[in-house]
């Protein structure tokens, strides 16, 4: 069983490692659209076309009767199927991953708490006391799940799995924190109407949970509605995503053992073969035909439809849905920018956030707690390769991203400021990455 759940969390690694790549691809490419004079323009432009799916007056893409944008597009829409996507990856590990006992669960929660808190102080300390530069305060909070474990794959086996476990863990539970943010401070002027048409909606996939529909066209369906109903309701649309996951049922409708049962007795049906016949064309008879379909549908139904959707969904998030995110919102004018505005305002106050506050946060919070005994290290790690975790968990770059996004949007002054807290972002990520390999690689094990 411990070998299958390694093997599992290795598999699951790997797929972020790839991503991580791709996004840095597409993050480098963003920045040089931005300031290639001959495709400025165009780039820029580009996140301001209109976007529209309509039936007749009805488009699917507005908010209170404006069409959106290319760039809200992605930002409302898309990033509502990635925190899907992240909302079912946090089930799954509540339900049976590295969150679902306390002895799992508790060190990477407590580094998260710590992760959270202090970036917030060390921004509000930092940061001019303006009000408006004041919102970015929950920008340092999250951790990149795909770039930080893409930083820990370039020391491959010399990193013990524990560590591994603990800083995916941990960034899982970075976004949870990130969207219980979202949904209490970046919502606004409230429209009680399409609030509660969104209640009904999440009431009846409630329901659906109850009477056992375990259809995901039923859960993804009902899903689109209220995307637009809480788009329009004032409550950030991308929460959609994650109340829909919580919706998807984590179990069968019958049981493992049902499907399993079904399956050995429709496979007893066909003829022992011989090892000699074994590459003789058989044709097969319309009874045969019917129980491999059997035995197909029951190996389906073995799979719960969170797990499934988590799969399915693998593809579309980490090689559309991010890229394109990263592709329109990395790209910042460096022409406006002076190097010294980096150690000023909101882009010091982000990048102190994330390498200072990301590393004195999970490290002293999870210091005290295996101090006082309640958790302990991850099994086969040191203190010094510990605190090089902790300081790769500064990268933060989408949910911070989309954080910066949400923080200085519409207000005055907008276009400067996110330009500074993407800046502070992409050189606090970046900061946070370099210097998490050098001392990974001073403190790690020369092999395992």
């Amino acid at each position: 069983m411990g070998t299958h759940k390694n093997y599992s969390f290795l598999s699951k690694f790997r797929r972020h490692v790839n991503s991580s790549m791709v996004l840095i691809f597409f993050t480098v490419l963003a920045l040089f659209c931005a300031n290639i004079p001959a495709v400025k323009d165009w780039y820029f432009g580009l996140w301001n076309t209109p976007v529209a799916i309509s039936i007749g007056e009805f488009n699917f893409f507005s908010h209170a009767g404006h069409t959106l944008s290319l760039g809200q597009m992605i930002n409302d829409f898309l990033m509502a199927i990635f925190f899907l996507s992240v909302g079912l990856e946090i089930k799954r590990e509540i339900r049976v991953g590295e969150l679902s006992t306390r002895d799992k669960a508790l060190l990477p929660i407590i580094g998260a708490c710590g992760g959270m808190l202090v970036p917030v102080l060390v921004f509000f300390l930092v940061c001019p006391s303006d009000e408006v530069m004041q919102r970015g305060l929950a920008i340092p909070m999250a951790t990149d799940i795909a770039f930080s474990l893409g930083v820990l794959s370039v020391f491959k086996s010399r990193v013990p799995v524990g560590l591994k476990v603990f800083l995916a863990a941990l960034a899982v539970a970075d976004d949870l924190g990130g969207i219980i943010v979202i949904a209490l401070f970046y919502s606004s002027d409230i429209n009680l109407m399409y609030l509660g048409l969104s209640a009904l909606c999440v009431a009846a996939m409630v329901s659906g949970n109850a009477l056992k529909v375990r259809s995901k066209a039923f859960y993804v369906t009902i899903g689109l509605v209220l995307w637009y109903f809480m788009l329009n309701s004032g409550i950030h649309a991308t929460i959609a995503g994650v109340i829909v996951a919580f919706c998807i049922p984590a179990t069968l409708k019958k049981g493992t053992g049902h499907y399993l049962e079904r399956i050995r007795v429709n496979v007893n049906k066909f003829p022992v073969i011989e090892v000699d016949e074994l590459h003789n064309a058989i044709v097969l008879t319309n009874e045969q035909i019917h129980t491999l379909k059997s035995i197909e549908s029951a190996a389906d139904k073995m799979i719960s439809p969170l797990q499934d959707l988590e799969d399915n969904l693998h593809f579309l998030i980490s090689y559309i849905v991010i890229p394109l995110f990263a592709f329109a919102n990395a790209g910042i004018d460096l022409s406006n920018m002076s190097f010294a505005g980096l150690f000023s305002g909101v882009s010091l106050a982000v990048m102190a956030g994330l390498v200072l506050g990301k590393f004195i946060g999970v490290f002293s919070f999870s210091w005290l707690a295996v101090r006082m005994k309640v958790v302990s290290l991850p099994e086969g790690t040191t203190w010094k390769a510990f605190a090089s975790v902790c300081v790769i968990c500064g990268i933060g770059f989408t949910v911070s991203m989309f954080i910066a996004d949400l923080s200085y949007s519409g207000v005055q002054g907008a276009e400067v400021l996110l330009d500074q807290a993407k800046l502070g972002v992409l050189s606090g990520s970046v900061i946070a990455a370099v210097a998490g390999c050098l001392l990974l690689n001073r403190t790690l094990p020369k092999s395992l």
